[in-house]
């Protein structure tokens, strides 16, 4: 992307976005959050929908001149709507922490109980980390994986502590479990205690669109909350799908995003949000989804192959979590230094009942969804896992370590970031 103004305005910033266009090109991005996105999308983000405030929602305005931006969130409204079977969507939040707060903010009282995932077991932090504004204000109770080693949950243990806590609210989903989630038993014990049923698909949702995953709609979720990036290749950003028409639901969600955590709307992010939306909905995006579930496979047995312990066996879906504390005797912080010095960009990653500190857990996290979108397919991915099992076991070798970036370069020279999806 040119940056013709910013390079003669202000060299600085000009120097760090050339080098992050270099680092992107010149090397590999697992960190399974992350993605490409079009150059559509780019020119959506930079466009005059950033000089625009637009408080409220589509023809309940706070402000004038809404003619456009009324235009544009109902494209994004609409489509969102067309991916994920719903019928409704608030495409204003900020990302999907927020989005989640929001749902909170509108279901809930102070002192209700929800019930999440357990962090070192693939959950995410806004479903109970008891640092976070949330578990300040409500009671969170998590359930975890039975065997670790198959990613295997508990779903009548689950269901016992549901019927002891009763929680008003229980959240199916993840930021690192491998495996997929059984819906259908998620929303059974949810009705049987009287709870909402809501699904965080921020790292699925692309896959989930693209249907190679179980849309948890179909299962009679009440609620979905998810980022528009990861899987979905849309900017960064969030939203709150709703299944039904239920005014009253809708309307507190509504409340809940705006005025209740969050003032205008940023309308380029929507305009971006619309435009990546489209394109999940052309018939290519379901062959990328594909792509993305078959690399993480191909990737999965090369570490299978090479005796690398994988928290939950291998993978369903588009992320993998390596013990690689147990597997090389390398904390996860200096696994991700040395990755890095080679090209490969993944993160360091507690995994169940982590005994070692955050900043330094026993594991590394990373997947497909980047590299796929290069056009890599499965004989790349495999050649990429064993890249990272070679650069492991060589941490303290720098010729190894130098052959193998020159050969991360090669790699990611011949599959360019594309500008053009659909």
């Amino acid at each position: 992307m040119h940056y013709s103004f910013v390079s003669q305005q202000d060299p600085e910033v000009f120097e760090a976005l050339e080098g992050e266009e270099r680092r992107q090109a010149e090397g590999l991005e697992l960190i399974p959050s992350e993605n490409y996105v079009s150059r559509a999308v780019r020119e959506a983000l930079g466009s005059a929908f950033t000089n625009k405030y637009s408080e409220g929602l589509p023809g309940k305005r706070y402000y004038g001149g809404q003619e456009f931006t009324d235009q544009v969130e109902e494209i994004a409204r609409t489509r969102a709507c067309r991916l994920f079977a719903a019928a409704y969507a608030n495409v204003q939040p900020l990302s999907g922490a927020p989005a989640n707060l929001a749902v909170y903010h509108a279901v809930l009282q102070p002192g209700d109980t929800v019930m999440g995932m357990d962090l070192s077991h693939g959950g995410h932090l806004t479903h109970g980390h008891p640092l976070t504004v949330a578990a300040q204000l409500f009671r969170f109770v998590t359930y975890k994986m039975k065997n670790p080693e198959t990613g295997e949950i508990d779903y009548e243990a689950m269901r016992m502590a549901a019927r002891r806590e009763k929680p008003k609210l229980i959240i199916a989903g993840f930021s690192a479990y491998t495996r997929e989630l059984d819906y259908a038993a998620f929303a059974d014990i949810a009705r049987e205690v009287g709870a909402l049923a809501m699904a965080d698909i921020a790292h699925t949702a692309g896959l989930i669109a693209g249907g190679v995953l179980a849309n948890p709609f179909s299962h009679s979720f009440d609620l979905i909350t998810t980022t528009t990036h990861k899987t979905l290749r849309g900017p960064r950003g969030g939203m709150i799908l709703v299944r039904e028409e239920n005014e009253e639901l809708i309307t507190r969600i509504n409340r809940a995003v705006f005025p209740g955590l969050q003032g205008g709307p940023h309308m380029n992010v929507i305009a971006a949000k619309a435009v990546a939306f489209g394109e999940a909905l052309h018939s290519s995006f379901g062959d990328y989804c594909t792509a993305v579930l078959r690399n993480a496979k191909a990737m999965a047995a090369v570490f299978a192959r090479e005796g690398v312990r994988m928290l939950g066996g291998g993978t369903d879906n588009h992320l993998l979590l390596l013990d690689v504390y147990g597997s090389f005797g390398v904390g996860g912080k200096e696994a991700e230094e040395v990755l890095d010095a080679v090209g490969i960009t993944l993160n360091k990653n507690t995994i169940a009942d982590d005994p070692r500190p955050p900043l330094d857990p026993s594991g590394v996290r990373l997947g497909t969804p980047a590299i796929t979108t290069r056009g890599m397919g499965e004989v790349e991915c495999a050649r990429v896992a064993e890249i990272i099992v070679e650069a492991l076991r060589a941490r303290d070798d720098r010729a190894k370590k130098k052959a193998l970036r020159d050969e991360v370069r090669e790699l990611a020279a011949a599959f360019p970031v594309p500008e053009k999806f659909v």
